[in-house]
């Protein structure tokens, strides 16, 4: 998933009038307020009650769902025939403070984040929440550089399993 890929993505979903949130690789980038390494997909969160509608979109695109090991009801993965994957993370608010994301509670000023991909201004997982939510599995390559980004730019001790 590109640059252009991402905004094209993200301009259909306001087409649609559907909220996204950015998360994972792309998500620390537009933190950051640029690319910094090539990704092969995008984390995308959204409310289940947009799912039906986001989801007939993709497919409109091109997009077809495909089972990964890690899916779920609420975690999915679209992949189009350029090899393009959204990753797709389905959550409820429970109210204005908490949301439910896999049977779990989170606050709800995780969504809070500010970013840019290219010149559009989007919505995404604050740094801490992302900080977070790369620990406690085995991490790649990809994985350390996003987290000493996320640590660099932000100033946050690095993780033990990331030393």
């Amino acid at each position: 998933m590109n640059e252009n890929d991402v905004v094209d993505l993200l301009k259909k979903t306001e087409q649609i009038n559907v909220t996204v949130w950015i998360e994972g690789g792309w998500g620390i980038d537009a933190l950051v307020g640029r690319q910094t390494r090539p990704h092969n997909d995008i984390d995308i969160f959204i409310q289940k009650k947009d799912a039906d509608e986001f989801t007939k979109m993709l497919a409109s695109n091109g997009y077809r769902e495909t089972k990964m090991e890690y899916t779920t009801d609420d975690h999915t993965a679209w992949c189009d025939t350029s090899n393009r994957t959204i990753d797709l993370h389905l959550f409820e608010f429970e109210d204005n403070e908490t949301l439910t994301f896999l049977n779990e509670i989170y606050p709800s000023e995780i969504l809070s984040g500010k970013g840019k991909i290219g010149e559009m201004e989007v919505r995404c997982l604050t740094a801490e929440a992302q900080l977070l939510y790369h620990q406690g599995y085995e991490h790649n390559e990809n994985d350390k550089r996003d987290v000493l980004l996320l640590c660099k730019t932000f100033g946050f001790p690095i993780p033990e399993q990331y030393r």
